[in-house]
């Protein structure tokens, strides 16, 4: 049986890991892996030596600088430049190196700031971003852009197909967890867990805490995109077209930001009150995407936010913590 050789880039991410670990399980793949210490993703001689080397058959895109809304405000340069030469080395490398499948990662604030909810995908580029985060959603747009036009170039002549899905907000077991650097669900895991241990007697968040948002199990997204990786050329384009080749990744359930605090809120077992400073930005009011597309496809979430909630604290408390 012949073996498929597979780049993961971005392994040791959440997004990155759970692909990972579902791909492992099927007989016959062989998959590459390279730690950020090894493989600067940003240098291109060093993407064009790896991939001139190790030639793979896919790659998946799941690689990214990321961060919440604080981290996004404060290093909008860092979060344009880093994104926007992680993949645009990475797919023009691999189209050199003769990589025929791609898969690209973006995220869901590609779409414009007042998009209709829930977001179809032909809703790129009809309107203004959301401010904080305009310099990520824009290098998540050339992503999806770079895909779009090597497959329009050299689709026929190359063979290639590279293709970008769009999940919603994520979260899950082997999330990164900082106060200020990363996304909201890991961000008040932490102040709340904190908050408890420390016994303070209110935790404030960012915001009117009015904003919606939906959220994601990443082990359902990670089933996804190797769905759509996978998925047969011409079921793929009955989605999709040319110009429009991404698909959105979305579970349908969403909540504000001040409900979601206070599940956390209950998870966490913290006593203390719930503050919002209102001299804070909300980002974007609501964020809910249309994935009829993904459904159409078979594909339907399965991890229940209150369960996935849970074994995200529990995996924050093992890994941060080293305690159940």
């Amino acid at each position: 049986m012949n073996s498929t050789k597979i780049y993961i880039a971005g392994h040791n991410g959440m997004v990155g890991n759970a692909i990972f670990e579902i791909l492992k399980k099927k007989r016959g793949n062989l998959i590459i892996t390279q730690s950020r210490k090894d493989l600067d993703l940003v240098n291109q001689i060093e993407v064009k030596k790896f991939l001139e080397k190790e030639k793979p058959d896919q790659i998946y895109i799941a690689a990214a600088k990321v961060g919440g809304i604080f981290a996004n405000s404060t290093f909008p340069a860092e979060f344009i430049y880093e994104n926007i030469m992680i993949e645009a080395n990475i797919i023009h490398n691999a189209f050199i190196s003769g990589v025929k499948k791609i898969l690209f990662l973006g995220s869901s604030c590609i779409y414009p700031k007042f998009s209709s909810q829930p977001i179809k995908e032909n809703k790129l580029l009809t309107g203004k971003l959301e401010p904080t985060n305009e310099a990520y959603s824009i290098a998540k747009i050339a992503g999806v852009k770079l895909c779009e036009s090597y497959n329009r170039q050299y689709g026929e002549s190359h063979g290639i197909d590279y293709r970008s899905i769009m999940p919603t907000n994520l979260y899950g077991a082997g999330d990164h967890y900082d106060l200020t650097n990363s996304h909201v669900i890991p961000s008040l895991i932490k102040k709340f867990h904190e908050a408890k241990i420390n016994k303070q007697s209110k935790v404030i968040i960012w915001g009117t805490g009015n904003p919606k948002r939906e959220f994601l199990y990443v082990d359902d997204l990670a089933r996804a995109c190797v769905l759509i990786m996978n998925l047969n050329k011409k079921k793929f384009y009955e989605n999709t077209n040319d110009r429009c080749s991404h698909i959105n990744v979305g579970s349908g359930y969403e909540l504000s930001i001040k409900n979601l605090a206070k599940k956390i809120k209950k998870i966490t077992s913290y006593k203390g009150q719930i503050k919002f400073d209102l001299k804070k930005p909300d980002g974007m009011k609501r964020k809910k995407l249309d994935s009829k597309h993904i459904f159409n496809l078979g594909w339907k979430p399965n991890v229940d936010f209150e369960k996935g909630l849970k074994k995200t604290y529990n995996d924050f408390k093992k890994r941060i913590f080293n305690s159940i």
